[in-house]
């Protein structure tokens, strides 16, 4: 590589010259590696969240060593660095607590590091988000692995999508049409391989919308994790990372207004998770686009579902890689992405839909004949929602999205499973279960507990959806008519904490609307509930989330961490 080439190397900022910190960082660093290694050669961090407690990421380690390769082989040099990792399944009070620590951490070491470009290796939950807002704050050249879905299992020849049968079967245990033995029976079935959710959850949502923001290979999103081209893609993406750093190109360069409008539409197209808009709008913030919670429901409210996924559709993450992937599903909606937003690659994504081709139309239906003719995000308003919330009429169910009924109120999720299943509760179908205390700041750390199951005599009844409103998040592998990330919380004042049992709730999906149907005179005079849930924080981390922790209809960043930093360090140690 000609020596013009690489002058510009931030790398080189740590190890050119003969002073005193040069030779500190090149001896420190040698162990091995080959002589021209800091002579100006890019060196790449690969940001690997593979961890045995985030069960979901415990293969990323296999695939770095296929990234090693290709950063190798296209000249660059690779850097193992681990960075905090979240399991979504293992940890308390809630991953979602964690996903700013996580971004503000990972972003500190992508900038204190001597590093040219970063590989941001991701597959669980809160992983993916978290990288690409470190990313987006730094804007070194980035591109995302993503660590693919699990293959399915079945259990007694049904298959299982994991998590949406969980909920499915244990509702059906406390409604008392499946033994607990035979629920039990289906653990060892449930995780056949290794890999993240197979179901549209918020994992594969999340690797999607990498895709869909350019940020990864097209194509890539959604190889299981057992499959050997997940490995030939890992050695592409690490050729191309090189590439990346030698054009220059940042994630500003890709992330722009236009790749998320095209992700909102992708959104809607594979009947993606709720918790994607969060996460989108928390990426955005990081790179002064400005996205708002409106544009989720103008861009992509009245865009069909085609992917035929639980929990919206019936299929799972292997089927829809089998039936050809994302890009097949998009090349059918092709007139409402915008053309002109890059990838990774320097060309747009629409330049990679020509040769797409849907292999399963069951899977991936046309657009003449989609499984949902309207199938995007609904934002609405009202005064139970001034800043917004959001519900997935995908997962609804139709006849409940116009809807009035008496309110049923929990203060804590606590307090919601404590009564839930009492005979006494004064709750029937047209109820409408009202849960609070479970925001950004007030549970802390917005758990996925939105889908209240329903209470024990309904399910017996036969009743299998209700309306629920909540300031928490959902699942993106649950299913219901669940209106979430109700804005601002009842933690930050909002009216959800004036709510009382007995009042009178109207959802009109249609006409966008979540109220109370009180006067507005009586509202004023109430005074919030005293949550009984809530507990406040004691110190370190939780005492930082909750002091600054925005509401949902921002995207629940840190105040502090809105926009982004760059990459330059200032100031030298040694």
């Amino acid at each position: 590589m000609a020596p013009e080439a690489t002058r510009g190397r931030r790398s080189q900022i740590w190890y050119a010259g003969d002073d005193r910190n040069a030779f500190i960082h090149r001896a420190w660093m040698r162990r091995g590696l080959p002589s021209d290694a800091f002579e100006g050669r890019p060196h790449i961090a690969i940001a690997n969240t593979a961890s045995d407690l985030a069960p979901c990421n415990m293969h990323l380690t296999d695939v770095a060593k296929s990234v090693e390769a290709g950063i190798w082989e296209a000249g660059g040099v690779p850097l193992d660095m681990p960075v905090m990792s979240m399991g979504e399944t293992q940890m308390r009070p809630t991953a979602m607590l964690f996903r700013n620590l996580a971004a503000m951490s990972i972003e500190e070491m992508i900038r204190a590091n001597p590093i040219d470009g970063v590989v941001l290796l991701g597959g669980c939950d809160k992983t993916i988000p978290a990288l690409l807002m470190a990313a987006a704050s730094v804007n070194l050249p980035a591109l995302v692995v993503p660590g693919g879905p699990m293959l399915t299992g079945h259990f007694r020849g049904v298959p299982l999508g994991c998590g949406t049968d969980v909920w499915r079967l244990s509702e059906e245990v406390r409604a008392g049409t499946l033994s607990r033995q035979r629920f039990l029976d289906a653990e060892s079935s449930m995780i056949r391989s290794r890999g993240h959710c197979n179901t549209m959850g918020t994992a594969s949502t999340m690797a999607c919308m990498a895709e869909a923001l350019g940020m990864t290979l097209p194509g890539m999103a959604g190889i299981p994790a057992p499959d050997s081209r997940l490995l030939e893609r890992s050695h592409e993406a690490g050729k191309r990372i090189v590439e990346l750093v030698d054009a220059g190109r940042r994630p500003s360069d890709v992330m722009t207004f236009g790749s998320f409008a095209n992700a909102i539409v992708m959104l809607s197209v594979i009947g993606g998770s709720t918790n994607a808009i969060v996460h989108l709008l928390a990426i955005a913030g990081r790179l002064g686009v400005p996205l708002s919670l409106d544009d989720f429901d103008r861009i992509g409210s009245h865009v069909p579902l085609l992917v035929d996924l639980l929990p919206a559709g019936r299929h799972l993450m292997d089927d829809l890689f089998r039936a050809g992937g994302l890009l097949a599903a998009l090349r059918e909606v092709r007139d409402l992405l915008d053309p002109a937003p890059i990838t990774v690659t320097g060309k747009p994504l629409v330049e990679y839909l020509d040769d797409a081709e849907i292999y399963d139309e069951e899977v991936i239906r046309r657009r003449a004949t989609p499984l949902l003719g309207e199938a995007g995000i609904a934002v609405l308003r009202g005064n139970l929602c001034p800043d917004g919330a959001v519900i997935k009429p995908a997962a609804a169910t139709a006849s409940l999205l116009q809807h009035r009924g008496r309110a049923v109120v929990f203060d804590s999720i606590e307090d919601a499973r404590a009564q839930l299943d009492d005979p006494s509760l004064d709750v029937d179908a047209d109820s409408v279960l009202v849960l609070r205390g479970c925001g950004p700041k007030g549970y802390p750390g917005m758990p996925e507990v939105g889908n209240l199951p329903l209470p024990e005599k309904l399910l017996e009844q036969g009743v299998r959806d209700m309306v629920r409103i909540s300031d928490a998040r959902m699942s993106g592998t649950a299913y219901g008519t669940v209106v979430l990330h109700v804005s601002p919380e009842a933690a930050a004042g909002g009216p959800l904490g004036i709510v009382r049992t007995g009042d009178p709730i109207v959802l009109d999906v249609d006409a966008r609307r979540l109220d109370i149907d009180l006067p507005e005179a009586e509202l004023r005079t109430r005074t919030p509930a005293t949550h009984a849930g809530y507990a406040a924080p004691l110190r370190g981390w939780e005492q930082l989330y909750v002091d600054h922790v925005l509401q949902a209809d921002t995207g629940a960043d840190l105040d502090f961490l809105v926009g982004a930093s760059g990459d330059e360090v200032r100031r030298e140690s040694h």
